[in-house]
C-alpha cells in the first residue's frame, strides 16, 4: 500500500485551522449517531497560505483564497446577461432546459428550501444543467449511462445551489451509508459547500451531512449513515481507500469543485483521480470550473469520461466606457499630492487605489485617512473572513475609499464606483505589462453601463513604459493630465 499520508499538501492547512465556524460537524460513533460537536467555533480562523509575499510585501494570488472570498461576497446570484453554450454526448438527445424550478419535478421538501434561500427561478446555467443533472440514466445494451457534466461558471452563477440540488435529489433517505461525494480543494472551501447544503436540506432532515476533512477523525470501518459527505481529496481518499469508512462501489453522484483551483494544488489531482478511479461506471460525474486552460480540460476529460458540457461565455469587460488617463509624478509623496488634487477637484462617489505592495498599500491608507478620507485597506494578511466583511462594507458605502493590492482586483461589483486609481501600474513576474490585471482593476468602474474614470500614477521610466505596452495592448490612447491644472482635473469628470 502507498503511505499512509495521501495528503500531505493539505494536511499542513488543515491541521491549523482548529475551527469548523458556525457549522456542526459530526464525530461518528461506531453505529454512526449524533455526538458532540469535535471542535469549538472561534473567530476569524481562515488561514491564508503562508509565505504569500516577498520582502516588500509584494502579494500573490491565492486561487483558494480568491475562490472563497467569491463564495463569500456572492450571497445572490450575479444579474448577467452571459450566453450559455451546451455541447451534448449525444447531439440526437432532445435539448431540455427550465424557465423555473417547478418544472424540475423537485420534491416539495426542496423546492421548499431552494425558495428559503432565495432562489425565485433558475439563473441562466441552473436552466440548462439542472435537467441534465437530474436525469435519470440513459440505458444502452452495454448497461445504463449518466449523465455527467462539466461545466464551466463564474462565481455567483449558482453553480454550487445546482450540484447542491441535483445531490439532494438523487439521494434516498431510506438508504443509511455514503451515496453523494463532493469534493474541494481546501478545507473553506468544503466548508462553504456544506453550508450551501445545510441551508438546500433544512426542509429534508431524513437527509444527513458528513465531512470528510481533517479534524474529523473516524475510526477505521466506522459505518457512516449520512447520505452526503462533502471533503478534501485526501481525506475522502482515507475514507475510500484506508480507513473504509465510505464504500466507492455504492456511490451514485460524484462532483468534483473548482476543478481549476484543484490541479493547482500539489497532490490533489492524482488523489481526484485515484477516487474517480474507485466509483461504479453508473456514477453520474459532475465537474465544475471557473476557468478552462488546457490543464484543467485534461483534467475534465480524464475525471468525467462521455459528459456533456456547458460553457458559460464571459461577459467581455469593455474600456469604452472608461476615460483613461495618466499623470507624471517623481516619487510616492508626489503620487500622493496629485491624488489629493483629484479628489479636490472632481465629486467621486466611491473609489478603489490599487498598490503593488502591500507596504505601499498601508502607508497610502494612512495618509489619506490623515487628511481626513474614510478609508478602507484590505491586503492578503487579512482572513478571508476580514476581506469578505470590508468588501461589504465598502459596497454598504460606509468608506468611500479602497485601497488594495492586487488580492482585490477581480470579481468585485461595486455599482458606485465612479473612480480607480493605479497608484502602481500592475506588473507580471517579469516585470512586463500585466494587461489582463489592468482590465480587471480598471473594470471596477464603468460597470453596469455607467461611464468611469481610470487615472493611473507613472514615477519611472519602466512604468512610463508599462503604460505603452498597454496602450498598444488595447490600442487605446491614454492621454496625459496635469493634476496641478484644476480646471482640466474639472473637464474629464464631465
Amino acid at each position: 500500500m502507498a503511505t499512509d499520508s495521501w495528503a500531505l499538501a493539505v494536511d499542513k492547512q488543515e491541521a491549523s485551522t482548529d475551527s469548523f465556524g458556525s457549522l456542526v460537524i459530526r464525530s461518528l460513533t461506531q453505529g454512526g449517531g449524533d455526538a458532540a460537536p469535535t471542535n469549538k467555533a472561534k473567530k476569524g480562523t481562515t488561514k491564508q497560505v503562508e509565505n504569500d509575499t516577498n520582502v516588500e510585501g509584494e502579494e500573490k494570488e491565492d486561487k483558494a483564497a480568491q475562490s472563497l472570498l467569491n463564495k463569500m461576497i456572492h450571497t445572490s446570484l450575479v444579474n448577467t446577461t452571459n450566453q450559455v453554450e451546451v455541447l451534448q454526448r449525444d447531439p440526437n438527445s432532445p435539448l431540455y432546459s427550465v424557465k423555473t424550478f417547478e418544472e424540475l419535478r423537485l420534491k416539495d421538501k426542496l423546492l421548499k428550501g431552494v425558495y428559503d434561500m432565495g432562489f425565485n427561478r433558475p439563473s441562466k446555467i441552473q436552466e440548462n444543467a439542472l435537467p441534465m443533472m437530474l436525469a435519470e440514466p440513459v440505458y444502452y445494451p452495454s448497461g445504463s449511462r449518466p449523465q455527467n457534466l462539466i461545466a464551466q461558471s463564474q462565481s455567483g452563477t449558482g453553480k454550487t445551489a445546482a450540484f447542491v440540488l441535483a445531490m439532494l435529489s438523487h439521494v434516498d433517505p431510506t438508504n443509511k451509508w455514503a451515496q453523494c461525494l463532493c469534493i474541494a480543494p481546501t478545507y473553506e472551501l468544503a466548508l462553504q459547500t456544506g453550508k450551501v447544503i445545510e441551508q438546500m436540506g433544512k426542509f429534508y432532515p431524513e437527509v444527513k451531512l458528513a465531512y470528510a476533512i481533517r479534524g474529523n477523525k473516524l475510526d477505521r470501518g466506522a459505518k457512516l449513515q449520512e447520505q452526503i459527505v462533502i471533503g478534501t481529496p485526501g481525506t475522502v481518499l482515507d475514507w475510500c481507500s484506508k480507513l473504509k469508512i465510505i464504500n466507492p462501489k455504492k456511490i451514485s453522484v460524484f462532483v468534483l469543485d473548482e476543478a481549476d483551483v484543484m490541479i493547482a494544488t500539489q497532490g490533489h489531482q492524482d488523489q481526484s483521480i485515484r477516487i474517480q478511479r474507485m466509483l461504479p461506471k453508473e456514477c453520474q460525474m459532475l465537474l465544475f470550473s471557473a476557468t478552462f486552460e488546457d490543464s484543467v480540460w485534461k483534467f475534465a476529460e480524464r475525471v468525467v469520461p462521455d459528459s456533456n458540457i456547458i460553457k458559460l461565455k464571459r461577459e467581455e469587460e469593455t474600456l469604452d466606457t472608461i476615460k483613461q488617463y495618466y499623470v507624471l509624478c517623481s516619487d510616492k509623496e508626489e503620487k500622493f499630492t496629485a491624488l489629493c488634487n483629484i479628489y479636490g477637484a472632481i465629486t467621486i462617489a466611491q473609489a478603489m487605489i490599487f498598490c503593488h505592495t502591500r507596504r505601499t498599500a498601508g502607508w497610502l491608507a494612512a495618509e489619506l485617512t490623515k487628511e481626513g478620507h474614510v478609508v478602507a485597506l484590505l491586503s492578503g494578511e487579512m482572513t478571508v473572513e476580514q476581506r469578505a466583511t470590508i468588501i461589504e462594507r465598502f459596497r454598504e458605502g460606509k468608506e468611500k475609499v479602497l485601497v488594495t493590492t492586487n488580492v482585490c482586483s477581480r470579481g468585485i461589483d461595486v455599482e458606485q464606483v465612479s473612480v480607480v486609481i493605479n497608484f502602481d501600474l500592475p506588473m507580471d513576474k517579469d516585470g512586463n505589462a500585466d494587461n489582463e490585471t489592468y482590465l480587471h482593476r480598471i473594470g471596477r468602474t464603468g460597470r453596469f453601463g455607467k461611464r468611469g474614470l481610470a487615472v493611473n500614477m507613472i514615477d519611472s521610466k519602466h512604468s512610463m513604459n508599462i503604460l505603452n505596452q498597454i496602450e498598444e495592448h488595447f490600442n487605446k490612447k491614454i492621454n496625459k493630465l496635469d493634476t496641478d491644472d484644476l480646471d482640466e482635473i474639472e473637464k474629464i469628470s464631465n
